[in-house]
């Protein structure tokens, strides 16, 4: 029982550490990503990409698994590409 006692003495401050740097860099990460957010059509492109994707991976391919996967990475991609238009001083989206 003593080694047990020992173990958790030695390993329960490295662990503690642990957490609190992945709790504090994840949080500065949220706020750093919500201030340079812009807005995107990436999930209009995936879902696009995944339609497209399932008829040519059952068409063509034989494995709509793959034209799933390939098509939302292909739609993901353009999509990022593509900035929303902004209304006016409101700055609601279209």
């Amino acid at each position: 029982m003593d080694a047990v006692f020992d173990f958790l003495c030695a390993a329960l401050p490295l662990v503690a550490m642990g957490l609190f740097l992945a709790v504090f860099f994840a949080r500065h990460a949220e706020k750093k990503q919500r201030k340079a957010q812009t807005a995107d059509h990436a999930a209009e492109g995936m879902c696009i990409g995944m339609c497209i994707g399932t008829a040519i991976g059952a068409a063509f391919l034989d494995n709509v698994v793959l034209g799933i996967s390939l098509g939302m990475l292909l739609g993901l991609a353009v999509g990022t590409g593509i900035e929303k238009e902004k209304r006016g001083a409101d700055d609601e989206e279209k």
